[in-house]
Order: C-alpha cells, then structure tokens, then sequence
C-alpha cells in the first residue's frame, strides 16, 4: 500500500490535473439529468467517462517516469495546464451548446479555466448545466492557481513573492527556509491538503447564504463558485439582477475579501510571522483604493446630478455609495460584477459607465497568492513605498533610510522587481494590443480585450463590446479568439513565469 502511495504522488501533475476534470465532467451530468435534460446528461457523462478512462490510461503509463527536476516539471505543468485542459473541457461544450465550433468552445474554456470570465455566447444562448460546467471549470482553475502560487511559484520567488524576497516584511510573503527545501511533491501535497477545504468549505458557506436570500440553487452555486474564482461567470443577469438582492450583494462583497489578501484566507502559510488583519499591507491599501475610488465616484455622480437639477435624497447617495464600492472592489479583484446600485447611480448622475477606471482598477489587481489577476497589490505597494522613500530622501537629502522617517518595509531588490514587472507587463498590454489590431480590430476594443485578457477580468470586454455572436468577443476573428486566448494564459501565468521556463540556467541539472 506505501507503495502505491509513493506511485500515485509521481504521477505528472498535468495528468492530475487531467483525472480531476475528467471526474469534475459528471456534475453537469447529473445536473442536466436532474433537469430533465438527458441529451446534456449523456454528453457530460459519455465525454468524462472517455475522458477519465484515457486521463487514467496516461497516468498508468506515466506513474513510474519521474521528472530530474520536479520543480521544473511543476513549472512546465502548468502553462501545458492552461493550454491543454481547456480543450478537454471544450469537446462537450460543443455537443452541448447548438451550431457552434471547436475554437469558440476552447477560447471559452480558457477564458473559464484562467478565471478570467467573460463569453462568447449571448447568456440566453446556453443551459444553466452549461453556465454550471464554466462555473464549476473556472472554479477549479481559482484552487490550481492559489496552490500552485504557494507550492510553485513562491519558493521559485515569482508571481509576487520576488517583491519580499530575503526582506523582514509584516506582511510575511516569504515562504519558510523549511518549505523552501522541502521536496516539490510533499509541497504541493502540503498545500493542497491545506487549502483546498478552505476553498470548498467557502465556497459551499456562499452557495448556502445566497440560497437561503432566495436565489436558486444553480444560480447560487454559480455565483459562490464565480465570486471565490473570481471569474465572474454567471447565468445571465450578473449580480445585479440576482434575486438574492443586497444582502446576496453584501454577502458576495465579503467574500470578494478573499481575493484581497492571502493572510484572509489561511494563517498557517507563515506561521513566525502571522500579524493581524489589520496590519496586512495589502488589505489597507485595497481598502484605501475602494475608498477614495467610491468617495470620488460619489462626488462625481452628486455633482452631475446637480448639474441636471435631479433630486438627489440621502437614501439615494448612501445607494450610490454601496454601488459604487461594490463594483469598485469586484473589479479591483478582477471579477468585474456590477452592483444592482451602480445602475441606479449612473442613472441618477446622467453619466455613463467610467470604463478607463474600471481598467484602472483591473491593472491594480488583487493580492498575491490569491485568485485576483492584474498587477498585484503587494506590487503597487512597493512602488508606492519606494516613492516614499524618495520623498523623503528629497526633504533630508543625508537621511538614513530605515529611519523614524521611512521605515525599511520592502528591500530595493523588490523594489526592482516590482518595477520590472510593471513594465513588463505594460509592454505585453502593447504588444497583445498590436497583435489584436492586426487581426482587424480597433484599437479602443484591441486594447481594452487586452487588458480583460492579461487581468483575468473577462466582464471588461463584455461592458465595453457587449456579448452574443453579434457583438462582443463573439463577433472577432479566429484569429484574434486564439490572440485573446493566448494574452489570457499569459495574465494568468504572469510574464515573469514565463521568462523563468526561458531562462537556460533553469534547465540545467
């Protein structure tokens, strides 16, 4: 029985990865079977059984190879993950979804699988058992990507842990010098056993929450699925048009809270330097940006509203305010729901939706380690505290740093990465942008598929060029469908993952 055990752990992650989703394929099965709808049931179930049957025959194959460098075959694993998977998850889509083709279904799995949301299908257009299947696909892409950040990424210092990386940070981003030197496998065994109750136990706690406010039990699961992944994936509707109300709002904005920082969601990740909540760097700047992002927002809607002489009541401005925060805080962790709200308050100002901010805010992102894509939080700290310093290197020229002054938070070598990567990742916002403009589209659109695609904020494109095949993503070329998918995987990796699989000093040994 040891034996089996140690030969089940060395099986590739990707065909793990592959026998999960394959299983993950009889929930809709007997979702569409409890709906009455036995010609999506046997798609679902017929496809997973191929499927885990063929996931399996691989893994038999492959359960005594073991990789020179598991850290490198991890690493490998998981761009093949988000190119290889989704199309798995696509061969049923298009016999359950009518007159549609190969490359829409798989560009829709990859906008599922890296939590980036969005569709190319008008919402009426699919079944609630396929919303489930993009939920519920978008759903385990969230857990893959918070543990592969903690297992993965961290003891190879990327996807924002390079920021802190040899610093005495509050915040606690470093992993242990012990999980550092652990074996790859018994990490990510570690931290899978760790986080994948915690990421069920809340999503189920939502789904429970806003069924009881009265959404249906598919619609809730959705949308407990969707807001954990941070996906955004619904029904039809969103969030705004949820039966749950705001307290099915309320609800949803708590747990977006999740997305805003790591230390929310686990306290076991660096147990020497756990601090409080309120302490953590990347919580007090979301919180800062939510704030003044919904102050400002609110003084914009109340003076329009004043401009066309509207009637503008307390009760008006407090629903403004709670629009406006919600929405803000969903986009800043790349769901990009809008509040039930948000509608009343454009309606009440007379303006239209501010779409460069909402960029904004995508650009920002949510925490590391998290399922929120974008620039990452702790990043946009480390630049803000590096100005910081140089202020006050400006008003005492001679100043020791570290000082009363400025306290020595971030070394300058996070410093430096977080500035390499923001410019990095500027650049590919460039270069996706040029690449979708050659294949026909304008450069407003280009740009804002760009950034929805390298934030993981799929919602952003549905706002700005609608959804259905007529409009939206529907309506690009092939061409520009397989560009959007590959800018997806790229926000969902990070560039700098990226640049470590070239790197030849990574490869040797």
């Amino acid at each position: 029985m040891a034996e089996e055990a140690r030969s089940v752990t060395r099986l590739p992650l990707l065909v793990r990865l592959a026998l999960v989703l394959s299983a993950s394929m009889y929930v809709p099965a007997l979702h569409a079977l409890y709906r009455d709808v036995h010609g999506e049931a046997r798609v679902f179930f017929y496809w997973g059984t191929i499927l885990l049957a063929l996931s399996a025959a691989v893994a038999l194959a492959t359960s005594r190879r073991q990789s020179s460098n598991i850290t490198r075959s991890h690493l490998v694993a998981l761009p093949g993950a988000l190119l290889l998977l989704p199309a798995m998850a696509a061969i049923p889509l298009t016999e359950a979804v009518a007159n549609t083709r190969l490359v829409n279904a798989y560009v829709e799995m990859v906008a599922a699988i890296t939590t980036t949301g969005g569709s190319l299908f008008a919402p009426d257009r699919l079944s609630e058992t396929v919303h489930l299947w993009r939920a519920l696909v978008a759903w385990q892409g969230g857990l893959m990507a918070i543990v592969a950040a903690v297992a993965i990424l961290a003891p190879l210092r990327l996807g924002g842990f390079e920021v802190t990386y040899s610093a005495r940070f509050g915040q606690g981003a470093r992993l242990s010098a012990q999980a550092q030197s652990a074996d790859p496998e018994h990490r990510l065994a570690r931290y899978f056993n760790m986080l994948w109750p915690i990421y069920s136990g809340l999503t189920l706690l939502l789904w429970t929450i806003l069924w009881v406010l009265g959404e249906t039990p598919t619609r809730a699961a959705i949308h407990a699925m969707s807001t954990l992944s941070t996906s955004g994936i619904t029904a039809g509707g969103g969030v705004s048009g949820s039966a749950a109300g705001l307290p099915g709002e309320v609800a949803i904005m708590a747990f977006l809270i999740f997305a805003v920082s790591r230390q929310t969601f686990t306290f076991e990740f660096q147990r020497d330097q756990v601090v409080r909540l309120s302490q953590d760097r990347e919580l007090r700047i979301a919180g800062m940006i939510v704030l003044t992002a919904s102050v400002l927002l609110l003084l914009r809607h109340w003076t329009a509203a004043l401009e066309v002489d509207a009637g503008a009541t307390f009760t008006e401005a407090l629903r403004a305010f709670w629009g406006t925060a919600f929405t803000v805080l969903s986009f800043l962790t790349t769901t990009g729901w809008e509040s039930a709200d948000w509608a009343t308050a454009r309606g009440w100002s007379g303006l239209d939706t501010p779409i460069v901010m909402l960029l904004g805010l995508a650009l920002f992102g949510g925490g590391v380690a998290t399922t929120a894509g974008g620039v990452k939080l702790l990043r946009i700290y480390a630049l803000y505290e590096h100005g910081r310093r140089e202020m006050h290197l400006l008003v005492h020229p001679h100043g020791v740093e570290g000082g009363q002054g400025v306290r020595a938070r971030i070394p300058m070598r996070g410093v430096e990465a977080a500035w390499i990567f923001f410019m990095l990742f500027a650049i590919t916002i460039a270069a996706v942008t040029l690449a979708l403009s050659a294949a026909g589209l304008n450069f407003s659109d280009a740009m804002t598929l760009a950034i929805a695609a390298l934030t993981t904020t799929g919602p952003l494109a549905d706002i700005a060029l609608g959804t259905g095949p007529a409009r939206g993503i529907g309506s690009i070329g092939d061409a520009a469908k397989l560009i959007w998918a590959s800018a997806m995987v790229l926000g969902r990796l990070e560039a700098l993952a990226l640049i470590a699989l070239f790197n030849p000093d990574f490869w040797r040994g």
